[in-house]
């Protein structure tokens, strides 16, 4: 498995689809790369050379801001909206969606699994 950024990329498919594997880097970008660098992106993934890996990590180094320091800068802003105690910020400390979305009904991906409340009793269960 050819290894770009400390991520491992498939062998079996090709370096534009492989290049989506790394946190950062989604088709458009994939594509881009491929033609700045002049590699072949239907070309599989295990035959790239040496040459081509290290032409295809210096790039994504120096031009995109690409794994740690992208998951580095997306946990700083949320950690400031968290700090400046703004809506977004709050919807983040409690585990809820952020942008907007209903809870009501469908949240469940963000609000966990769901915690079953015991009903009341009522006024005649009481007698």
């Amino acid at each position: 498995m050819p290894r770009l950024l400390g991520v491992d990329i498939p062998n079996d498919k090709k370096v534009v689809i492989s290049l989506t594997y790394i946190f950062g880097v989604g088709p458009h970008v994939a594509r881009e790369v491929c033609e700045t660098t002049k590699i072949d992106p239907y070309k599989q993934a295990r035959d790239l050379n040496e040459d081509e890996l290290s032409r295809l990590s210096t790039l994504l180094e120096r031009d995109y801001n690409v794994e740690g320091p992208l998951r580095r800068s997306v946990t700083q802003n949320i950690t400031r909206l968290r700090e400046i105690k703004c809506y977004r910020g709050f919807r983040h400390r409690t585990s809820l969606p952020v942008r907007g979305q209903r809870t009501r009904t469908n949240a469940r991906t963000r609000k966990g699994p769901r915690k079953t409340v015991a009903g009341k009793k009522g006024v005649k269960d009481l007698r």
